[in-house]
């Protein structure tokens, strides 16, 4: 399917509205830990890679990193406040060959600015801090991609959007399964 579907447009729109906010860019991921509890965390909006397929990246010595070998099924929340819209997107994790991983990996740490290169080359997240521990503030494009920059693929299934502004509210779902057709829900 290479046309956008009915909701890219309206999330655009509302992109849009937030202006240069940088904000605008972070959403909420939502995945289920290996004991069965819910975790979330804001992510960094990278970009489409397809018409519904989203991209994100993370570090791969994250729990989230192994959250999803457990479960690929993951819901994203992205709140516009200026736009008064929630969307509210299942997806699950792409699977790319090898090869395509590698070559969107290098194609994506290659277009990173080198301030954002450089969250990649602090030390593990998630580990006890250490007062000694180098935290780089830029690497440069020469630097060569860590192993643990991961793409994270999302193939979009579901999208619901949840309008805020006016009385009552307006809510919006268009499902893959449907060829995206739009069902008006109560708020």
């Amino acid at each position: 399917m290479n046309s956008l579907p009915p909701w890219r447009p309206l999330l655009r729109a509302a992109l849009q509205r937030e202006g240069r906010s940088s904000n605008s860019r972070w959403l909420q991921l939502a995945t289920v830990a290996s004991d069965g509890t819910p975790r979330v965390r804001t992510l960094v909006f990278r970009g489409w890679s397809a018409p519904t397929v989203l991209d994100l990246f993370t570090d791969g010595r994250s729990q989230k990193s192994r959250e999803l070998t457990n479960s690929q099924d993951v819901e994203i929340c992205w709140l516009l406040p200026r736009a008064r819209s929630q969307f509210r997107i299942r997806s699950c994790l792409t699977r790319h060959s090898e090869a395509e991983l590698l070559n969107l990996r290098r194609n994506h740490w290659q277009n990173l600015t080198p301030s954002a290169r450089a969250l990649w080359g602090w030390p593990a997240p998630g580990l006890l801090f250490e007062e000694d521990a180098e935290f780089p503030q830029e690497l440069d494009e020469a630097t060569p991609m860590p192993s643990h920059f991961e793409l994270l693929s999302f193939d979009v299934i579901q999208v619901e959007l949840l309008e805020l502004g006016g009385q009552p509210h307006r809510r919006r779902r268009w499902l893959a399964s449907t060829a995206w057709s739009e069902e008006l829900l109560n708020p």
